[in-house]
């Protein structure tokens, strides 16, 4: 094949190197605008498995490379006088002019053609597109090829809210990778410091806007920025100075980070590569790795003969897994003064799972005595004993008491019998209440026959308060659980079918339906009526009606259902609350009923007794409740009395556009949580002990819901216990013999 390659980085390279090596028959030229000696940072941070990568790929290359890298396996957190260092992380740095050299040399070794100082013009790219079967553009970051095509890549570009500068030192930081947060008359800062030759360490200094703005840094020279930082800095600097790039601006001045994702990487024969098709920020140093990655990637591809549409096809989903990762790190940063009142040891523990991509166990590989330590930590903390896991430490909300943090999450049932419970729900509740978990939570029990999802859900009230206090007697006589009534009305979302036999679709003859505003769920649902104040009255003392029931029946907690587009969430949405009276509008207004319905609650329910509020902290929907709508509401429940907010997202309506992924509702569980010091529990995409384990240790929630896998295995938690190798977890007297023997075959297996 004949192929142009735009750019002479390291991306550019490498896929030509990878292709000579495939067939030299190959003519390959890479055309450069800059000269082979310039440079746009200082060092390159790559992982143990990306070096495997190349040396599988080029083991000739790879090799030259390994001399010339700086070689960590610890990460240090320093913040201001507190500083905690871990081990097994395995990255290396080498210099970005360095890392140029060799595979400059390698390329031409290989009979790849480089023009340096050559910048192609409109006139000859079109000349080059004509002469070439494959024209690759790695022309960066500011790619003008994309741009160029930008009708056909589809780009979006976003520039995230931190600013950083990147700069170097003398001032070594070859033992480890080192995070320096220092707190400042501004704000925070702080510095990503790494080694990455002999005597050389890249040291990128970052910070939120309103600090940057608080110190005027635009307005500052180069010099005068990098004299307040070296003055920030001075205690970890040991009197070194910091250094500007001088060979490229972008190199020592303080800018944003551009996230680039494309929707398409080729059109006709030009693709693109690297940081042109998609960028991963430099909190996880994944840039050049992606690069590198995709090199290789798209070089097999067109040996084997294959075309762009399935190269893209074949390496996007490696794209988006590192993407996302990146994104989640980033994030981390932008709100990481979120984080640093957390002790130390947690706010380590979040640091380094920012990116969701190391879990807890993989961080036990990494450094078991350390986790160890963390995890000893958290039971201290939590008032347990002894070196469990954080999922297995005690919990307390107001008197009520919890063995551990797994909570058995509300799942909807559908067999119920005009509105009462049946043997199904007594056998359903309790063999989850034998399984393990702290809390046990029943499906929503609505407050009337009109606030009934389906004819097959239960109310609460005086007619059904038997059947649960003979639920709620069994589970406080025969296991150490407790249970909670989730209590709720259905509103616009009511008489539907079970979801069996058509989910959300309206049974013939429902009864009436109210809501926020007249607003039907589906075209073909019924539109309910918008409630007046004689309906909210009503609505309210069936609330306060089943609050009384649920205390009478025995419940350890309450809590108040106001997510997922029911009767109380349709006033908190905008989507589904259109009102122009003291109940639409603003926030404050669609909070009013609902609170007004919380106090209520509140006020009949005993004050020794916890009681939570569910809500959507996300309707995935334009002009819908946002994340930063959620930390509202969730302050007004919270300052009426709520002990815990349960967060869940999306269900409003129809045309959500949810973005799922494991842990997917934790950051905004997170975001409540750290951001206002409120507790919380969080459900979403958990299924592994690891999930749990990884939200509760960061800090990210308090509680963890599992639904799913509850369903498949009542006895998740035992179950967990004895997969971990906890023998302290107690299980049933009677089933003391499965007991002993899942924890003996379990340790066989891991012997």
């Amino acid at each position: 094949m004949k192929i142009a390659v735009l750019g002479a980085g390291p991306t550019g390279l490498y896929f030509a190197i990878s292709m000579m090596l495939r067939d030299k028959a190959h003519e390959i030229t890479i055309y450069e605008r800059n000269a082979p000696d310039d440079t746009f940072g200082w060092g390159v941070v790559l992982s143990d498995e990306t070096l495997g990568a190349l040396a599988t790929n080029d083991p000739a290359s790879a090799a030259t490379i390994r001399e010339s890298f700086a070689y960590w396996d610890d990460i240090r957190v320093v913040r201001g006088a507190e500083e905690i260092t871990t081990s097994g992380h395995g990255f290396c740095g080498i210099g970005r002019m360095r890392l140029l050299l060799l595979l400059q040399a390698r390329a031409r070794e290989l009979g790849v053609t480089i023009h340096f100082k050559h910048n192609v013009d409109d006139a000859e790219f079109d000349r080059i597109r004509a002469e070439n079967d494959i024209v690759v553009a790695a022309d960066g970051l500011n790619s003008r090829t994309r741009t160029r095509f930008e009708d056909a890549f589809r780009p979006e570009v976003d520039m995230r809210a931190n600013k950083f500068v990147w700069l170097g030192t003398k001032q070594k930081f070859d033992d480890a990778f080192t995070f320096i947060f220092e707190q400042t008359e501004h704000g925070w800062i702080w510095a990503h410091a790494y080694q990455f030759d002999a005597d050389t360490a890249t040291f990128i200094a970052e910070c939120s806007q309103q600090t940057y703005d608080g110190f005027g840094f635009g307005a500052m020279s180069q010099q005068e920025s990098i004299a307040v930082l070296e003055r920030v800095f001075a205690a970890h600097l040991g009197g070194h100075a910091l250094m500007t790039n001088a060979n490229h601006i972008r190199g020592s001045a303080w800018i944003n980070f551009p996230r680039v994702i494309c929707e398409k990487w080729h059109h006709e024969n030009v693709v693109l590569l690297g940081d042109a098709s998609a960028t991963a920020h430099f909190s996880i140093g994944s840039g050049t790795k992606l690069g590198l990655e995709s090199a290789i990637a798209l070089a097999n591809h067109l040996h084997a003969g294959g075309d762009l549409a399935a190269y893209q096809e074949e390496r996007k989903l490696d794209v988006i897994r590192l993407q996302s990762a990146a994104r989640n790190s980033t994030e981390w940063f932008e709100d990481v003064e979120r984080y640093l009142g957390l002790d130390m040891v947690q706010f380590n523990y979040s640091l380094l799972t920012r990116s969701q991509r190391i879990s807890h166990e993989n961080l036990r590989k990494r450094d078991p005595k350390w986790l160890a330590e963390a995890e000893a930590w958290f039971q201290r903390s939590a008032g347990g004993n002894g070196d469990r896991r954080p999922m297995f430490a005690p919990y307390a909300l107001r008197d009520m008491r919890l063995k551990n943090r797994v909570v058995v999450s509300p799942m909807a049932q559908y067999k119920a019998v005009d509105g009462n419970p049946t043997d199904w729900h007594f056998v359903h509740y309790a063999e989850r209440a034998k399984g393990g978990a702290g809390l046990v939570f029943t499906e929503m029990l609505c407050v009337s026959p009109e606030g009934r999802i389906t004819p097959g859900c239960p109310c609460i009230g005086p007619a059904q308060e038997r059947a649960w206090a003979r639920l709620t007697a069994f589970v406080h006589t025969e296991t150490d659980a407790r249970i909670c009534a989730q209590i709720g009305h259905a509103g616009r979302k009511g008489a539907t079918r079970a979801p069996w036999d058509g989910i959300d679709l309206p049974i013939e003859d429902g009864w009436p339906l109210i809501s926020a505003s007249a607003l039907p769920y589906l075209p073909q649902s019924q539109t309910p009526r918008a409630m007046d104040r004689a309906d909210m009255d009503s609505v309210k003392a069936q609330f306060v009606a089943a609050v009384q029931s649920a205390d009478r029946a025995g419940f350890d907690m309450i809590e108040m259902h106001a997510a997922h587009g029911y009767l109380l969430a349709s006033f908190l949405s905008p989507i589904t609350n259109r009102r122009d009276d003291a109940y639409g509008g603003s926030l404050e207004n669609r909070l009013r009923y609902p609170l007004e319905v919380f106090h209520a609650m509140r006020d009949a329910w005993p004050a020794g007794k916890p009681m939570t509020v569910r809500i959507s902290a996300h309707d995935w929907i334009e002009d819908g409740v946002t994340p930063e709508d959620a930390v509202l509401i969730a302050q007004a429940f919270h300052a009426a009395g709520a002990d815990a907010i349960n967060v869940s997202s999306g269900q409003t309506d129809k045309a959500e556009r949810p973005v799922y992924g494991r842990m997917f509702q934790a950051p905004f569980s997170d975001r409540i949580r750290n951001g206002l010091g409120v507790p919380t529990m969080v459900a979403g995409n958990i299924y592994e002990p690891d999930h749990v384990n990884s939200i509760l240790m960061a800090g990210r929630a308090d509680l963890v819901l599992l639904a799913r896998p509850h369903l498949a295995d009542p006895y998740w938690t035992l179950h967990a216990a004895v997969a971990l190798g906890d023998t302290e977890q107690a299980w049933p007297a009677p089933y003391e013999g499965g007991r002993r023997q899942a924890n003996t075959l379990a340790e066989r297996a891991r012997a």
